[in-house]
């Protein structure tokens, strides 16, 4: 089992996209990255705090790779954008992904090249994600009602917007 931290824009959409893979045991959204202890979604919504908006999950590496996740990262938004996704817009919207171990830490770094030579194909300019290590960074849980919010609210809002660029398939052969 790993664990793993993505900031996509509105923690809902990312959160459903990821927990209906085989091989995720676990989702939970809530906030990283930020100032301030203990921050909830009224404070974290002001951009006082710093904290973006945060898919965390466990995942079964014998069932499904952090490749994988990372090529699902990608493409389920548009990561050339600075601290928005569609009409959210601010800071915690921002695209980040927090590493928990080397490994994970040097895939990340190699997909967003990968994925940078892709859409740059595409007309799209640079990629804006922040990669950084989890170490240190404390995850705080989103008010219970936040969590698999797409689930009791099947029609409710999904605001990610993406390039529309697949991640190329011949580097999951490579990896």
């Amino acid at each position: 089992m790993e664990s793993a931290y993505f900031a996509t824009g509105c923690f809902w959409g990312a959160e459903r996209r990821f927990w209906q893979f085989n091989g995720v045991i676990k989702t939970s959204v809530g906030y990283m990255g930020g100032t301030r202890p203990q921050p909830n979604y009224e404070h974290v919504c002001t951009g006082v705090t710093g904290h973006a908006e945060i898919v965390w999950l466990t995942f079964d590496t014998e069932v499904i790779s952090y490749q994988r996740l990372l090529e699902e990262f990608w493409t389920m938004h548009d990561p050339t954008t600075l601290n928005s996704q569609g009409n959210d817009i601010g800071t915690q919207y921002r695209s980040v992904i927090f590493t928990t171990t080397p490994e994970q830490m040097q895939t990340a770094q190699a997909s967003k090249q990968m994925y940078q030579n892709e859409i740059t194909k595409s007309g799209y300019g640079s990629i804006v994600t922040e990669i950084l290590s989890a170490t240190g960074i404390t995850y705080w849980p989103a008010e219970e009602y936040h969590q698999r919010y797409l689930e009791k609210n099947p029609n409710g809002y999904d605001c990610h917007s993406s390039t529309g660029v697949a991640y190329p398939t011949s580097a999951r052969a490579n990896q």
